[in-house]
């Protein structure tokens, strides 16, 4: 790996929620009609500054994520701004049928934070780990699905979700994060963006695989590989042909994602890329729950979630093709 990459990993690193809770403080100072509700994990989801902040602005609802859903649902009629908090799996899988019925039906302006996603709530197993959120909240109509790259881009992501009509799924890791970007890196929902180009394949990432793939890609060009890294904050909705705009001139692709291979990145990917000749390889978890570790890094190693996966999927499909 290139020396100035490897450092870059190493050494600047930033935890989404921090910058989370940061920016959604300083979008709900500006905008008195932002509420945080949080399903007692204020704490954990840093939706904890507003309510040591701006407590009129908060909402403690307790271990009750589907009413929670249905008092932002409430809120959002009377012309509120709602966050709802808690962790992805309880905040996407309990109460499933409010988001459906109560938000996303009648489009309602709800927004609603899934934090600790994937196996970064490493140490509680599989009933805190979520692996189906993204593929959950990208089936329902009208709900707009991103997960942010690092913590400039949370910040990014709070204020797009803001600033958008209706309902939002924004998805956040648990543990630090390699600071990739800067904040004037664009960020446009929909469109995914290229961090670093290349000819020969692309590797494509969201959240905590950015900096696995830019491993990858340090892998592979030791070995007179070329490959293109591509970020998608945006799970949902894609612009299809910003995508294919994105991945024009590779021989293949690979995805790489902390969520199931089932109805997530690459998924989203592969249905914007149906009709496309293009051969595609897919990291991420498979058909399976999660387990306890004493570290994140251990989970990632066993879930075959590295990016030494990410460099032999890439060559896999090369040769393929």
């Amino acid at each position: 790996m290139e020396k100035a990459e490897k450092e870059k990993i190493e050494q600047q690193e930033y935890n989404p929620r921090v910058a989370y809770g940061l920016a959604l403080l300083e979008l709900a100072r500006a905008n008195r009609n932002i509420v945080a509700l949080d399903a007692d994990l204020c704490a954990s989801t840093q939706s904890i500054q507003i309510e040591k902040n701006l407590p009129d602005q908060y909402i403690e609802m307790g271990i009750g994520e589907a009413n929670m859903i249905s008092v932002a649902a409430g809120l959002a009629l009377c012309g509120k701004i709602p966050f709802a908090h808690s962790f992805a799996v309880f905040a996407t899988g309990r109460p499933f049928d409010q988001i459906r019925q109560s938000v996303c039906l009648p489009n309602l302006n709800v927004k609603i934070v899934g934090s600790s996603a994937g196996l970064s709530d490493f140490g509680d197993g599989a009933t805190h780990q979520s692996f189906e959120d993204l593929a959950l909240m990208s089936t329902l109509p009208n709900m707009t699905v991103l997960a942010p790259l690092d913590a400039v881009e949370v910040g990014k992501a709070v204020h797009a979700a803001a600033a958008i009509e209706g309902p939002v799924y924004i998805r956040l890791n648990r543990n630090d994060l390699p600071v990739l970007t800067d904040e004037s890196t664009p960020f446009k929902v929909g469109k995914p963006l290229v961090l670093v180009e290349g000819k020969d394949v692309a590797i494509c990432v969201n959240a905590v695989t950015a900096g696995m793939g830019i491993v990858a890609r340090a892998l592979l060009k030791e070995q007179d590989v070329d490959a293109r890294l591509v970020n998608f904050s945006t799970i949902k909705p894609l612009d299809r042909e910003a995508v294919r705009a994105a991945l024009n001139g590779v021989r293949a692709l690979v995805t790489a994602e902390e969520h199931s291979v089932i109805g997530g990145l690459g998924a989203a990917i592969a249905e914007c890329l149906s009709d496309s000749p293009l051969p595609m390889e897919r990291v991420g978890i498979a058909d399976r729950y999660g387990q306890s570790a004493r570290t994140y890094e251990q989970l990632l190693e066993h879930y075959e979630l590295t990016a030494e996966a990410i460099e032999q999927a890439a060559k896999k499909i090369l040769k393929r093709n």
